[in-house]
């Protein structure tokens, strides 16, 4: 509305200037002119009453703009005050939902640390367990680093199969040969095959720096290691375990570590071919669950081979028994058969005296008690048909 007012005026202005140049030029052109003059103060009176009523209308104009401004207070005030009021309704809820908010985000952040602190706890104990398999492992790495250690747990190992695989007898540790070698443990079969010698060998070292070879060269040296201890081990098992009359012509090298039988039997073909030349056999402990299982069928087998005459003496007597049997019961057909015919003549017996019983009742008597007609009771009654015979 201002800025309304300001062009009006501006216009108002324009217009005088216009109509004061106009006359100042008529003037200037006709100044000898005495009617010019007098169109001049015409004009000049015009010009007078025209910025009248300019002036009238930008009073009327300046009035209806301060009541434009008060009501555009008045509506200002109220849209300000409603604003305000949404504002402050918007503001009241949303400082609800944020504390709302930060209530759950803070009782959530509670449970979250919760669950860390129990699982801290757990990584704690992890780690505890770490700590102490790491030592286990040292510690299991310094056993296996002593020959004697390491023979010992393949040998307990094997004796455990043993023991849960064989039944008490079928088996004997640190067996002492007629050669004066000791077996770490024969598996007594009948003959053949006879005796079979187990030994137990860890060829841990030389696996070992097999597996953490650097270079080439390094894994080459191992290998040839490798190789030469498990030749060795079949040699001595061969040389010693096996004798011609005593044991079996064979025997049997368990290995107890799983890895070093997969890499013979991967890598090493040849050594476990010259195992079989000198019919020496690599076994792990796998491999030798399942032979001493076939052991111990054909453990069962035998012992079922020695007693079979047994069972046929035992057939024999049961045979016996039977006939005996038989001729008891046919002894006891006869008892009741002679019992039978007893009892039927026993049956005839009682008829007759039930007989005669009734024809004495049937007597007529007279009224003195005396008998009207004797009665012939000597007479005997007429022979009856057998009902044994009817039937």
């Amino acid at each position: 509305m201002l800025t309304t007012t300001m062009a009006l005026t501006a216009v108002a202005i324009a217009l005088a200037v216009v109509a004061f140049l106009a006359a100042y030029r008529a003037f200037s052109a006709s100044r000898q002119d005495n009617d010019r003059l007098g169109i001049l103060s015409e004009a000049m009176n015009r010009l007078s009453e025209t910025q009248s009523a300019i002036t009238g209308r930008l009073a009327q104009m300046a009035e209806g703009q301060v009541a434009a401004q008060a009501s555009m207070a008045e509506r200002l005030q109220a849209q300000e005050r409603s604003v305000t009021k949404m504002l402050d309704e918007r503001l009241t809820d949303v400082t609800r939902r944020v504390g709302e908010n930060l209530q759950k985000a803070g009782e959530k952040t509670t449970e979250t640390l919760g669950q860390l602190q129990e699982r801290l706890a757990v990584i704690d104990s992890a780690q505890k367990n770490i700590a102490e398999l790491s030592q286990d492992v040292v510690s299991l790495q310094d056993l296996l680093s002593n020959k004697q250690a390491r023979g010992a747990i393949g040998q307990v190992q094997m004796e455990d199969l043993v023991r849960n695989m064989l039944p008490p007898g079928a088996y004997e540790f640190q067996f002492t040969l007629t050669n004066g070698k000791r077996a770490d443990c024969v598996i007594k079969l009948p003959n053949p095959p006879g005796l079979i010698a187990v030994d137990s060998k860890y060829p841990h070292e030389a696996f070992v720096r097999m597996i953490g070879a650097k270079d080439e060269r390094e894994l080459v040296l191992a290998q040839a290691s490798f190789r030469s201890d498990v030749l060795k081990h079949i040699k001595d098992i061969a040389d010693k375990y096996i004798i011609p009359g005593e044991t079996s012509d064979s025997a049997i090298m368990f290995v107890p570590a799983e890895s070093i039988f997969a890499e013979l039997h991967e890598n090493f073909t040849d050594v476990v071919e010259a195992g079989f030349a000198r019919r020496v056999y690599v076994v792990s402990p796998t491999t030798l669950m399942a032979t001493l299982n076939t052991v111990r069928a054909i453990l069962k087998d035998a012992r079922m081979r020695e007693q079979a005459h047994l069972i046929q003496r035992e057939i024999g007597e049961l045979t016996k028994d039977v006939v005996r049997l038989d001729k008891r019961v046919g002894e006891l057909a006869r008892h009741f058969g002679q019992a039978q015919s007893d009892v039927k003549d026993i049956q005839t017996s009682t008829e007759k005296i039930v007989k005669r019983g009734t024809r004495i009742e049937n007597i007529p008597l007279d009224a003195t008690g005396e008998a009207v007609e004797p009665p012939d009771l000597l007479t005997p009654e007429p022979p009856q048909p057998r009902r044994d015979l009817l039937q």
